[in-house]
């Protein structure tokens, strides 16, 4: 009897009430092949865990591999809720279903899973998996409960929710979602920005000097660094970080960038939203400061203090002081989960977006102040500026005639191949391989022109 066999024969169990059945039998089905009734645990290569050890446990399916940089780092979060469910000795276990190209990356891989493992050699069972489950991507988690519930989106819930989120019942997320529903009703900008131990945040934008050294022979001449970096000093030419106080930040909107210097999107998009932010300002200066005024927050992902001060040194706006806790407090609360990304805050304290990086790249300055009102404004006038573009052209970094689409006809969400940012709505597209660009990417070319246009450094080749 094959995986396939058993899982039928679970369903039938379920079609005919057996529920004793499914107790016994669940794991086994899903998990066990026809010689082999174990999986390898963490301890030791050759340790093994009888699969029936499973029942009435809290069981993750965990479909990962070594060879892509979001399993590996989401490996790291999973480890952490992991090791604190197991010692707080919550009924939970993880059983890794590898996508590793040979096994001497499954061997590597697995070297740091403190769970268990289906036998890399078991390759039907791995592929039975992945089609009773339809796993489309990876990382890939899937929460079996002992009633013989599933859920699927595991991976979104251990990056939103940590170990609160356990025992992944729909009672305990609804619970999680109604708190969280309540955090954001009563959302102020003070309460999301301080702490504490702080309630200020960085700005380096002064032009006075401070003293940043800490060593006896500087301490032997300069009394300031005894108490704490922040006091001017004549004689060294260190960039000067004052503190700006969280509540003089309150009526304003506030945009906040979680961004880091060793991601390569974040270094393309921080020019360009450092343009944006500047045009911002000059506009509101231009109505006559006082009534609304625009500021960004840097909540930094960068891995240590030197690439914050490096990556901080070239931004205009305020920032988290690095390491700060509420950095991953913030990233949880709203739900980051890949970076740069723009939150924007309005005047009342309220989040008014979560696609601000997006707005940004659709919009340019004129997403300001980015509330709904204001973005149907810009979507009627895309409208009427689309009724006046060519319904095709050439384009001079492609080779083939693209066509003007729109989300009704054809278009939708895409990364655009000349700019390589995201966009939506109305786009030049290539009917033929999907290759898009936004409308002002454009650049018109005659045909003969776009017919000699190689395309070797371009992913969409016809």
């Amino acid at each position: 009897m094959d995986l396939d066999d058993n899982a039928r024969n679970l369903v039938q169990a379920l079609t005919n009430g057996d529920a004793e059945k499914i107790s016994t039998s669940r794991f086994s089905s899903l998990l066990a092949s026809k010689d082999r009734d174990y999986l390898l645990s963490s301890t030791a290569q050759d340790d093994q865990v009888k699969i029936s050890d499973l029942e009435g446990k809290v069981i993750g399916l965990y479909f990962s591999a070594n060879w892509y940089p979001p399993c590996r780092n989401f490996n790291k979060v999973l480890i952490g809720v992991y090791e604190q469910l197991k010692s707080n000795g919550s009924n939970f276990e993880i059983v890794f279903v590898s996508s590793d190209e040979d096994l001497s990356a499954f061997n590597s891989y697995r070297e740091s899973m403190p769970w268990l493992s289906i036998p890399f050699s078991d390759l039907e069972t791995k592929k039975a998996l992945n089609r009773k489950f339809e796993v489309e991507g990876i990382p890939y988690l899937i929460i079996l409960q002992p009633d013989g519930s599933t859920l699927h989106d595991g991976v979104e819930l251990i990056y939103r929710y940590g170990i609160e989120a356990f025992p992944f019942t729909e009672e305990k997320l609804e619970e999680l979602r109604r708190e969280e529903r309540m955090k954001h009703e009563s959302q102020t900008l003070t309460n999301l920005l301080t702490n504490p131990g702080r309630d200020y945040l960085l700005d380096q934008t002064m032009t006075r000097k401070v003293c940043y050294l800490s060593s006896p022979a500087c301490r032997s001449f300069c009394p300031f660094t005894l108490t704490f970096a922040r006091y001017p000093h004549p004689t060294v030419g260190f960039p000067f970080t004052s503190e700006v106080p969280v509540d003089s930040l309150i009526g304003k909107t506030i945009g906040l960038y979680f961004s880091a210097q060793w991601c390569f999107p974040c270094a393309k998009f921080t020019p360009k939203l450092i343009s944006i932010y500047q045009k911002i300002k000059q506009s509101l200066e231009g109505k006559g400061g006082g009534v609304e005024d625009f500021e960004i927050v840097f909540v930094s992902n960068d891995r240590d203090q030197s690439s914050f001060d490096s990556y901080y040194g070239t931004m205009p706006w305020l920032a988290l002081p690095f390491g700060d806790p509420i950095i991953r407090t913030l990233a949880k609360y709203f739900d980051v989960q890949g970076i740069p990304c723009l939150i924007i805050i309005g005047p009342d304290g309220k989040t008014v977006t979560k696609q601000g990086r997006n707005l940004i790249n659709l919009y340019q300055e004129n997403a300001y102040p980015f509330t709904d009102a204001k973005l149907e404004s810009l979507e009627k006038e895309m409208e009427e500026e689309a009724k006046r573009l060519p319904r095709s052209n050439y384009h001079a970094g492609h080779r083939h005639e693209l066509t003007l689409v729109s989300e009704g006809n054809g278009g939708g969400p895409f990364i655009c191949c000349d700019c390589d940012e995201q966009g939506s709505g109305w786009a030049y597209q290539c009917l033929g391989c999907g290759y898009e660009v936004h409308p002002r990417c454009m650049r018109a070319v005659d045909p003969a022109t776009a017919a000699s246009v190689t395309t070797h450094l371009i992913f969409h080749i016809c």
